[in-house]
């Protein structure tokens, strides 16, 4: 009697998506770095690095949140205003609530960041799988895409901009010109 070996399934993904970057590269061309033993040395000092940095604005970002938040409670005592200083302390919280609704998206992409580096697949270019460089990853330590997939990204996104404002461009002018007529 033959024996059925059991897969255990492990919850936590492999340590680097191999299968998912050979595959890209052979559809994208493009060869995947072999490391070396010191390479990846030097890539475990470098996401321990990037993740004290990211906890280090992260806790920054928290900061300036909580000490705004401060501040505007204790703004919002001052009774006795004239008209022109309301609409001063409205305009100024609508510019608060803006930064601040950049500084939610920032933090999420920290944490998106930090979530990646322990699951490992930090650096991994989520387009075409193959490693960003860890010069991208300094300069922007959430990005997701390598240089290449982020400016092809930007490219298409140019591209329908560019084709939404033609179609909006058509639609204004047909607009005017039916207007023009049942008038």
């Amino acid at each position: 009697m033959k024996k059925k070996s059991r897969k255990i399934v492990s919850k936590k993904p492999a340590k680097r998506p191999v299968k998912k970057i050979a595959k890209a590269t052979k559809a994208s061309g493009k060869k995947p770095v072999k490391r070396t033993a010191q390479a990846a040395t030097g890539r475990k000092k470098f996401l321990i690095q990037v993740r004290e940095q990211l906890l280090d604005t992260k806790t920054h970002l928290l900061n300036g949140i909580d000490s705004e938040l401060r501040a505007e409670r204790e703004g919002n005592k001052d009774e006795g205003m004239d008209t022109y200083d309301l609409a001063s302390e409205e305009r100024d919280r609508e510019i608060n609530f803006i930064l601040s609704d950049r500084e939610r998206v920032k933090l999420q992409q920290i944490d998106d960041a930090l979530e990646r580096i322990e699951e490992s697949t930090y650096g991994v270019c989520e387009s075409c799988g193959l490693e960003i460089a860890e010069e991208r990853l300094s300069a922007m330590p959430f990005t997701r895409l390598c240089r290449d997939c982020q400016q092809e990204l930007e490219r298409e996104s140019r591209s329908q901009r560019s084709y939404d404002d033609e179609r909006n461009t058509y639609r204004k002018l047909g607009s005017t010109d039916a207007d023009d007529e049942g008038g």
